[in-house]
């Protein structure tokens, strides 16, 4: 496998920042199902249902245990439902119980899980100890990446990544190399990776990741036109995807038909109230500013409420919704323990934000100036240091400005 760099070389603006929680991309270490036919779908069988059929039939085989917990991640994943990963922390301590000496599969399941529930410090762990187990298996790679990705060790994951791609070179590689390339500044070259994802992926929930991940590109780099074809057809592989319909969302209301984008967002959220869709919702609804009521808000604030009293991981885009809607010293209280969890350029940028809007310029910049250190080309970011810079009496924030107004000029959307 030829080197990352030439081998795919040759809101919202919230909506571009891809946050790690199951989103990185999709786990392909198990077993490579056949590609599904075209037209095919309606006789296809979960991973999840196959996978509890296997325990069924041997229910003394770690690694069948092992399968069902990544299947029951893989499928968190595509949902968004964080309850699938208690079934899978049962299936992996099923697995340990059966074989705790030398399972791998049930190591790499346990790095999956922790970083699905943000333990990004534990999954590393895992990630590590799997390649040490099996160098020449990609499942602990991916592992690997996606947990240095989160610590902010942008060079250690695309290591991984590079890893990957020489083993395996599958759809959870290229995905994952899309990110790297993206994050690092580098967006048609991730084009390039998603479309060979595309290419790799053998079952409809690989498809409609890929094809949701496109348009969220797309998306970011001003192409409305095209990235409402890949969320549709994100949509068209897996008819409840989150990111697929949120995307469709998206685009409606940057056609100016917002009473339609704002029913898309209430269907949305009424099934998968996470909090980017909500606030996504909450903006478009509220675009002044003015959000002192509504529904969005309500569950916002909840959902801040707890985060704030359970202590336990922090969704940057509650960051963003307390700094801009509700109360900037909780944004930062929230922030600061993101920090100190995971160290992503979003993490930054939320923390520098909730800084900003706390009055702490200077502080802020520093986070602002950590997520801009990948070079990724984000309006959010951008806009963010922007004012961040402006406060400060800095001359280069009208630049920064302008970049992100490029980036957001939607210049296909009317068409």
């Amino acid at each position: 496998m030829k080197r990352l760099i030439t081998a795919v070389g040759g809101a919202v603006a919230v909506a571009g920042c891809v946050v790690g929680l199951l989103q990185l991309g999709p786990d392909t270490s198990g077993p490579r199902p056949a590609a599904v036919p075209a037209g095919a779908h309606s006789a296809y069988v979960s991973p999840v249902d196959a996978a509890r059929k296997a325990t069924e039939a041997y229910p003394d085989d770690p690694a069948v245990w092992a399968g069902l917990a990544r299947a029951e991640i893989e499928q968190a994943r595509t949902t968004l439902d964080a309850g699938r990963l208690d079934a899978a922390d049962k299936a992996l301590r099923r697995s340990l119980a059966l074989d705790g000496a030398d399972n791998y599969a049930a190591v790499t399941g346990q790095g999956l899980l922790a970083n699905a529930r943000h333990e990004f410090a534990k999954g590393r762990e895992d990630g590590l100890q799997a390649t040490r187990m099996a160098p020449d298996r990609p499942a602990g790679y991916a592992v690997l990446a996606d947990a240095e990705i989160q610590l902010g060790n942008y060079p250690q994951a695309r290591a991984a990544v590079q890893r990957m791609l020489d083993i395996a070179p599958t759809t959870a590689a290229y995905s994952r190399a899309a990110y790297d390339l993206e994050t690092n500044g580098r967006p048609e070259d991730a084009a390039i990776a998603l479309q060979r994802a595309l290419d790799s992926a053998v079952t409809p929930d690989e498809q409609g990741f890929v094809e949701a991940r496109l348009g969220d590109l797309a998306w970011s780099r001003g192409k409305v036109d095209q990235a409402d074809r890949h969320y549709r057809r994100a949509v068209a592989a897996v008819p409840d995807h989150p990111y697929g319909q949120a995307g469709i969302a998206r685009v409606t209301a940057a056609q100016g038909h917002t009473g339609k984008a704002l029913e898309l967002y209430a269907r949305l959220v009424g099934r998968t109230p996470v909090p980017q869709f909500l606030l996504e919702s909450l903006e478009l609804r509220h675009p002044a500013g003015n959000s002192n009521q509504g529904s969005e808000k309500a569950a916002l604030a909840a959902q801040v409420q707890m985060a704030r009293a359970d202590k336990g991981p922090v969704d940057p885009h509650l960051i963003l919704y307390a700094a801009d809607h509700g109360d900037p010293k909780a944004a930062v209280e929230l922030g600061r323990r993101a920090w100190k969890n995971a160290r992503s350029v979003i993490v930054a940028d939320a923390l520098a934000w909730a800084l900003h809007r706390a009055g702490r310029n200077t502080e802020a910049l520093t986070y602002a100036r950590r997520a801009a250190a990948t070079g990724w080309k984000n309006a959010l970011f951008l806009r963010h240091r922007a004012a961040i810079e402006h406060s400060l009496g800095m001359p280069e924030a009208s630049g920064l400005l302008s970049e992100a107004a490029a980036l957001t000029s939607h210049p296909d959307a009317d068409r």
